[in-house]
């Protein structure tokens, strides 16, 4: 019998509609039944594509047993923390709080008001390496609830307080930039690439901070190397999908050779702009690549894109992209097997369980690129008989909007209309379902908005990629679009010092209004939005949107001097303003000489561009400035000052 989750719209609750477990959505109901019936609430955080969260359900959420007595003794929520990215943040921020650590699967234990008083992740269903059974957890808790409530008071009303004290504070002290760097080179890995050891997630907001950072100064050198060096060694490796383009969500490994499998659209759509923006041949290969993977792949029906794909098929994490030597034998031949194995670093051993390997491609100027280009085709072509791992197809509107910027990056970089087409009816998708009465909605599937309200990050993401849409096709409708969701967010997010909430005024009240600054797999909400408020600067030319995105880098600037690998969207936004930004605009038919104008200027690592055929199109950057003869034409200013146009990407150059 199926239980409540049967109507969810959400793909990951709709996975446990059969579990015995009587669960709820997140609701005022669920709290109000738990008051009823007097029985603390635990809530199951998780995902659609997260690997821990179905092996806990297989053994703890689809066991008889366990179930009855969660239904006994506990209201039961799950929630998809991408559907609900506020409650997964409160309730992280406890998580980490009380455990020293966070991730998912999430389980966290509240009294009937919303609050914590016991966090968790992933709990066995036996007692395993030191960890509890998940039913002797439940016991205890139970047992906690009934005979010690003083005890559970008191530990609920510190969390709460915790909880409320922990906001980032303006500091009046600017965000020094080559400090960042110092501290990020003390903690490169400068053998394999990344930060840290391992696991190693791509660094993807880190990185566009360092591009930006690229001088003739030491710093500026060291941001070159760091850079350098990472989106080489992310590229070949494993994380890497060498024949379908696209990552995956995290190296389990020092040397990004094996992936956590699951590919996300966050990192897609950063990964894809970054790799644009680069302006090399490597950058160009991994660009276009990924953008193939993600119209193939992630698009939906509606023009948008869906927000992962599992790790797991077939009840294996990876089976779908890992070959053995005689896999490889029998798609290609012996000599072309062969030939693959050695390229692609594929062995007898395995680089990954039971004899299989990731796909390497570490020396790629080394393989002959007319064989390279027909072997992959041909994986790519047996790899499509196997069985797909499952898509979660819902869209979520920050994610989307990164995509919508990556994909504009990606066009211009590559000539490809295509591409930024493909921008526009995921932009459209967006204002026609998820826009109601003015106000964003953070998802849709199959064309139906959910009931949930956007978050922070939701607007500044698709704001930024709706400037990103004005900047590459001169089309004022989208700046005008981008610039009205700006105005909602400094409405109903705004936090009086110049920072911002993460849910507006007129949310749902949880036990905490939650605040986070750092950036973590996508940005946060408030550098989100100071992004957005770059971009608006200088497409508009208002001194507005430069003097609200300062004050909300103050909120940020802690961080980003404690730990700049969580603040990277907000140091580039910081180092766009510390240096002008320089604005560049390209007026002109379309044509080869434009194309390589663009190219010319996207390879300037601080240019904001916008192009279009005609100079008079509503968006001031692009005003009063005509085609020279009739040629394409470049116009570069930085801080109010202007260069001669110019005609020559040379020159541009």
């Amino acid at each position: 019998m199926p239980n409540r989750l049967a109507s969810a719209t959400s793909p990951y609750l709709l996975q446990h509609a059969d579990n015995p477990v009587d669960w709820w959505e997140w609701s005022p109901e669920a709290f109000a039944e738990a008051k009823r019936r007097d029985v603390p609430v635990l809530v199951s955080v998780g995902y659609a594509a997260c690997h821990w969260c179905h092996v806990m359900a297989h053994e703890s959420f689809e066991d008889n047993a366990t179930a009855a007595y969660m239904n006994e003794h506990f209201v039961n929520i799950k929630v998809d923390r991408e559907e609900r990215p506020d409650v997964d943040a409160v309730y992280m921020a406890a998580t980490s709080a009380m455990t020293g650590q966070g991730g998912w699967p999430m389980t966290v234990v509240l009294d009937t008001d919303g609050a914590p008083f016991f966090a968790g992740t992933y709990f066995p269903d036996q007692p395993r390496h030191g960890q509890p059974a998940f039913t002797q957890v439940l016991q205890a808790l139970a047992e906690g609830w009934a005979n010690r409530r003083d005890e559970v008071d008191r530990v609920a009303a510190s969390v709460r307080e915790h909880l409320a004290a922990s906001t980032p504070q303006p500091t009046a002290d600017p965000i020094d930039l080559d400090a960042a760097i110092e501290t990020l080179a003390d903690q490169f890995d400068p053998m394999a690439g990344g930060f840290g050891g391992a696991p190693k997630f791509p660094p993807s907001m880190v990185l566009e901070f360092l591009r930006r950072s690229v001088s003739s100064s030491d710093t500026g050198q060291k941001a070159r190397m760091m850079l350098n060096r990472t989106v080489a060694a992310m590229a070949g490796g494993g994380m890497y999908d060498q024949i379908g383009g696209g990552f995956a969500r995290y190296a389990v490994d020092r040397g990004w050779v094996v992936p956590h499998f699951e590919k996300m659209l966050y990192d897609n759509a950063q990964l894809l702009g970054l790799y644009a923006r680069l302006g090399t041949d490597l950058g160009d290969r991994i660009a276009a690549a990924t953008a193939d993977f993600l119209l193939r792949e992630l698009r939906t029906d509606q023009g948008g894109f869906a927000s992962a794909l599992d790790a797991d098929s077939e009840g294996e994490e990876g089976r779908f992209y890992v070959w053995t030597p005689a896999q490889l034998t029998e798609a290609l031949g012996v000599d072309r097997g062969r030939w693959a194995a050695e390229t692609f670093h594929v062995t007898d051993e395995g680089t990954f369980e039971h004899g299989t390997s990731t796909l390497q491609l570490r020396h790629p100027a080394a393989a002959d690129p007319r064989r390279l280009a027909e072997v992959s085709a041909r994986l790519l072509d047996v790899r499509a008989t196997r069985t797909r791992p499952a898509r979660d197809d819902k869209v979520v509107a920050a994610w989307n909007g990164l995509a919508i910027s990556g994909l504009v990056d990606a066009g211009l970089r590559l000539s490809r209309p295509d591409l930024i087409e493909a921008a526009e009816a995921a932009a459209t998708l967006l204002t026609s379902t998820h826009l109601v009465d003015g106000r964003l909605r953070r998802v849709s599937r199959d064309g139906v908005v959910g009931s949930h309200a956007g978050v922070l990050d939701d607007y500044g993401c698709v704001a930024d990629g709706f400037l990103a849409l004005a900047r590459a096709t001169g089309d004022a409708d989208w700046l005008t679009r981008g610039l009205d969701l700006i105005e909602t967010a400094l409405t109903h997010f705004g936090a009086g010092d110049g920072g911002y909430y993460d849910t507006a005024d007129d949310a749902e009240a949880l036990v905490t209004r939650p605040r986070d600054a750092s950036d973590n797999a996508s940005p946060s909400g408030v550098s989100a939005l100071i992004g957005a408020l770059v971009t608006a600067h200088a497409l508009t030319g208002e001194h507005r949107y430069r003097e609200l995105a300062e004050a909300a880098l103050t909120t940020t600037a802690t961080l980003a001097d404690k730990a700049p690998r969580f603040a990277g969207h907000a140091l580039t936004a910081a180092r766009i303003l510390a240096e002008g930004p320089e604005e560049i605009a390209i007026i002109g038919p379309a044509g080869a000489d434009r194309d390589a104008l663009i190219r010319a200027a996207m390879a300037r690592p601080g240019a904001i561009l916008a192009v279009s055929a005609y100079a008079d199109t509503g968006i001031p950057l692009l005003a009063d400035r005509p085609a020279i003869d009739a040629r394409p034409t470049a116009y570069l200013c930085r801080g109010f000052v202007c260069r001669a146009p110019t005609t020559s990407a040379a020159d541009l150059a």
